[in-house]
């Protein structure tokens, strides 16, 4: 019916003795309203002003007429005749009270469009602070949702031309152009180009033909007169909007991937309360409250499905951070693994070449200070009873820098990194040290040595800290017995070296001159505690956590 012109015909007296107006309200969604007053052929419209779909006529004193009504509807499919007569003085008061008044379902949707802007905000906020495309097409789907609910509750009975325009064209445009928002919502949501290609471009070719299909309804609305195209154009695209719904719930089902199941949710939603909206629809159930009226389930649906993508969004927000913080503790853990093989390779490097010095100390150092003590101890031999001075010091200090060598090649090798070599060496220097000097020298070292590695840094600064402890027993302590223990105490390993000699006077240690100094700084470098006291003697003592070699 709506492609025809209606016209309406109303007969109209002023028994008053004055001119009185009068507004004629034909119904709400009509785009030409034309008035004609007395006479027929040769219909003139009215002069008067209309008022947002109000036309206004005005009767001399006991003035009688005929006035018809020319009508040209809004193309939409709930029209219809609802004719008013509103006196001039009313009018205003009229007008008020058809904008003001909200029926439950408008204000309900008012209440929505809110939610739904509040939806929006947090979308594009997110947007704006980690840049993901989902969010984005998300947040316009959403505000086609809104601008749809808001401007049906908000427009409803208004007569302007712009609520003419969305009732006869607008509100379907949001629809359909959701949709296709919602479509590339969803390719991005679940990466369709790269997780299922078929389905992507299955999706693709959906938004060319929806929007293919919006260009007819377009034209049809705009450059044709009729609406029976438009209208079965318009249902079939509702029912292929309700199969894409259905579609991605099967899909989302067969795939069982968890960011589907928000989708496969979201749409189930949305297809439940829109089919009960339907079927109100079709059973023309009578619409006494807000819980028989069909938007109210349709905008039921669309809350719970807009909700469930956001839940959906969260979720995969979340599951993100969650793989990127995964990723980056995986390269710094790679970044640390390279930079622990560098600086291994570095240590290797160095203990290589520190191997090689000390193997060219013992073949080619080592060879010639043996000749060097070898001709001396010849010399002195051939010498016989006249002996030179200087050639046992020439034997004496060969000697002792050989020793000295031997010492530095030993630190030197990493060959002799462990615990045990160092004690033993240790063993071997004491046994030897105090051999013909009457000290008699007890080593107690415990038959499980934990097999710990020990640095050559610190297998040298131990060597010679108990090397100078023994030379002060040797030439101060006036001892007769020296005792060196290795023990370990709870996480800690001690090497204690007592003497039975006089013992240490801790007043005045000028006889050790910088010997104690050294000691302790030499101890101080390698993070190992020393301490010296007297107790039945003179007790050094050595001592550093296991955990710490």
């Amino acid at each position: 019916m709506i492609p025809y012109v209606f016209f309406m015909k109303i007969g109209l007296c002023n028994n008053s003795a004055v001119k009185r107006s009068a507004y004629i309200y034909p119904g709400s969604y009509f785009k030409e309203i034309e008035l004609y007053k007395n006479g027929s052929p040769g219909l003139k419209p009215e002069d008067g002003d209309s008022v947002n779909g109000f036309q206004k006529i005005t009767l001399l004193p006991g003035e009688q007429c005929q006035v018809l009504l020319r009508l040209r509807p809004v193309k939409n499919d709930f029209n219809g005749l609802n004719p008013r007569l509103v006196s001039d003085n009313f009018i205003e008061d009229f007008t008020s009270y058809s904008v003001a008044y909200k029926s439950d379902i408008q204000i309900f949707g008012t209440v929505l469009s809110g939610v739904v802007l509040m939806m929006i905000l947090f979308m594009l906020a997110n947007f704006i602070l980690g840049p993901k495309p989902e969010f984005f097409y998300n947040a316009l789907y959403s505000l086609c949702m809104f601008l749809l609910i808001f401007f049906n509750s908000y427009l409803t009975r208004k007569t302007t031309l712009f609520a003419n325009f969305y009732f006869s064209y607008l509100d379907f445009f949001l629809l359909v152009t959701g949709v296709i928002f919602y479509i590339t919502f969803t390719r991005k949501f679940i990466n369709t180009k790269e997780n299922y290609p078929t389905t992507d471009k299955v999706l693709r070719y959906g938004e060319y033909f929806v929007l293919f299909l919006l260009g007819i309804y377009t034209y049809l609305n705009f450059f044709t007169g009729t609406y029976l195209p438009q209208f079965y154009l318009e249902n079939i695209m509702k029912v292929l909007i309700l199969a894409i719904g259905v579609f991605f719930i099967y899909f989302a089902a067969k795939q069982k991937d968890p960011l589907l199941n928000y989708l496969a949710a979201g749409n189930a939603m949305l297809v439940f309360f829109s089919a009960i909206s339907l079927a109100i629809l079709l059973f023309n159930v009578r619409n006494n409250s807000l819980f028989t009226n069909a938007l109210f389930y349709y905008y039921v649906g669309i809350i719970f499905e807009l909700f469930l993508f956001l839940l959906g969004l969260t979720y995969k927000n979340r599951r993100e951070l969650i793989r990127g913080i995964k990723e980056q503790e995986a390269l710094k853990l790679e970044a640390e693994k390279k930079e622990f093989e560098t600086q291994l390779a570095v240590i290797k490097a160095q203990q290589e070449e520190r191997n090689r010095i000390s193997a060219d100390m013992h073949d080619d150092l080592g060879a010639g200070m043996t000749t060097i003590r070898l001709y001396s101890e010849l010399a002195k031999s051939k010498l016989s009873d006249n002996s030179i001075p200087e050639i046992d010091k020439i034997s004496s200090s060969a000697n002792e820098l050989l020793n000295k060598m031997n010492a530095i090649i030993w630190s030197m090798s990493s060959s002799n990194d462990s615990l045990g070599n160092m004690i033993a060496y240790i063993r071997s220097y004491a046994l030897e040290y105090f051999e013909d000097t009457g000290v008699n020298c007890r080593i107690d070292i415990p038959d499980n040595l934990p097999n710990i590695e020990v640095i050559g840094e610190i297998r040298r600064n131990v060597f010679l800290v108990v090397k100078e402890a023994l030379n002060n027993i040797l030439k101060h302590s006036k001892a007769t017995e020296v005792q060196i223990t290795l023990a370990r105490e709870a996480d800690e390993l001690c090497l204690y070296i007592q003497d039975n000699g006089i013992g240490i006077d801790m007043d005045t240690l000028r006889q050790f001159g910088n010997g104690l100094k050294n000691m302790k700084k030499r101890m101080a470098d390698v993070d190992i505690e020393f301490s010296i006291e007297n107790k039945e003697g003179t007790l050094v003592t050595l001592r550093r956590k296991v955990a710490q070699f």
